[in-house]
């Protein structure tokens, strides 16, 4: 096996560590004769291990082999992946490597294990081969992934020869895209060292849809119109939405994340100390096949923070013109974002300042950048009991409607206040 592997060209970027290049090079010592029997089988045994942790993390199921190609196929970024992903298959001299690549990867995917097994006394890759995971269904993260690796793993069982193999991945590299974009819907910036980052998936973001937010049906239309314009390629704008704590504009974002991923939507969550990393963020993405919200959530300034001018060069102003596949989603509870004071509208205060006017506009230019603003304000006591008797119809609580009422006002009472956060809190505490 390791032969073929050190053969592989496009897909040939194999670290030491990983599983493929250290099953390769443990079968070459058992083919080869030289190796001590108990070694190599306690080395066969770690990569299993391996190969049974990966499929937990990831839900892979059935054949744990097929679903370990397939994901290294998927998650390769290389020239012809990345390429494929954005333009159409043309014949040439490239594809004519890549295919020697995929007849060399479809013989490491149906490779034999049965005399491995026979030689060393073990069993592992029969299991593996046959594998049942404990409950699919109810897998929490990683969904995305699962599903993903295990359609391409079917298609690849169904490929004849190489040929069929290019056909079925350079399909799914349309469809789908190639490495971590995707895979995954949202990515959050881990710094690494002192200056540079990383994109990090998010694997547990909520599976909240549109219709979970009750009421707000203005509101949810603006976000709908304008990200329907972003991801089908026509003119959008970024958008701040504002306004009162616990209302739903957090879960008005991740919804439409989830809403309009199949057609290529990914965020990026990233925190105000980070906006130092813009640039290098819109220079990662700005190439790639997919329409990315890089999004703020409580988004606020206080007077001597100035990271908001990272931000205002890159909505609108720089010298390089923002990338069309990227657009800037924020929340706040500040209508204005940056704070303000008393001082700042009082001249009298600020004479050192000659030109104060202008160092307030300066401050209120960042909300003028966004070119959707979206109000949600926190309900009325009738909206509030709305909102309430709606989770309870969806939960299904046997609970009278006057009872819940009741004991609706005394949650909001004694906790915090009128909001959809609050409705659903308690529904959360009575249920």
């Amino acid at each position: 096996m390791y032969e073929k592997i050190s053969r592989l060209l496009m897909y040939g970027d194999l670290t030491e560590e990983s599983i493929l290049y250290r099953l390769g090079r443990a079968i070459d010592r058992v083919e080869a004769g030289d190796y001590n029997k108990r070694e190599i089988t306690r080395e066969i045994n770690a990569i299993s291990k391996s190969l049974l942790m990966l499929a937990t993390d990831y839900g892979f199921d059935d054949n744990l082999w097929h679903n370990y190609i397939a994901y290294y196929i998927i998650t390769n970024e290389n020239p012809f992946s990345l390429v494929t992903e954005k333009t159409e298959v043309k014949s040439g001299t490239v594809n004519q490597l890549v295919e020697n690549d995929f007849k060399l990867l479809k013989e490491i995917f149906d490779y034999d294990f049965s005399g491995l097994e026979q030689e060393l006394g073990i069993k592992s890759f029969t299991v593996f081969t046959n594998y049942s995971a404990v409950d699919k269904n109810k897998q929490m993260y990683n969904r995305n992934v699962s599903e993903k690796v295990r359609r391409l793993s079917k298609a690849l069982e169904n490929a004849p020869d190489e040929k069929g193999f290019f056909k079925v991945i350079t399909n799914f590299y349309k469809s789908y895209g190639v490495g971590m974009f995707g895979l995954n819907k949202a990515f959050r910036i881990e710094e690494v060292g002192e200056n540079d980052m990383k994109f990090v998936p998010i694997n547990n973001m909520e599976e909240v849809v549109l219709d979970d937010l009750i009421g707000y049906e203005y509101q949810k239309q603006q976000l709908i119109d304008n990200t329907e314009a972003f991801v089908q390629g026509k003119k959008a704008n970024n958008v701040l939405l504002f306004g009162d704590s616990g209302t739903g504009k957090s879960t008005s974002i991740k919804a439409i994340v989830n809403q309009y991923y199949d057609q290529g939507l990914r965020m990026i969550e990233i925190y105000k100390h980070q906006f130092k990393y813009l640039s290098k963020i819109i220079a990662s993405i700005k190439n790639r096949n997919y329409k990315y919200i890089i999004y703020m959530d409580d988004l606020s300034f206080e007077e001597h923070e100035i990271e908001y001018k990272f931000l205002k060069a890159v909505i609108e102003g720089g010298v390089e013109t923002r990338p069309d596949n990227i657009l800037i989603y924020a929340t706040s509870n500040r209508r204005h974002l940056i704070k303000e004071t008393w001082n700042d509208r009082n001249d009298q205060s600020n004479q050192d300042d000659r030109h104060h006017s202008d160092t307030v506009e300066e401050k209120l230019s960042l909300v003028h950048r966004f070119g959707v603003t979206i109000s949600y304000s926190k309900p009325s006591q009738k909206e509030y009991l709305d909102i309430v008797l709606a989770l309870a119809k969806r939960a299904e609580l046997d609970i009278s409607e006057d009872e819940l009422i009741a004991k609706a006002k005394i949650f909001e009472m004694e906790q915090g206040g009128l909001s959809g956060r609050t409705a659903q809190q308690f529904i959360n505490f009575i249920s």
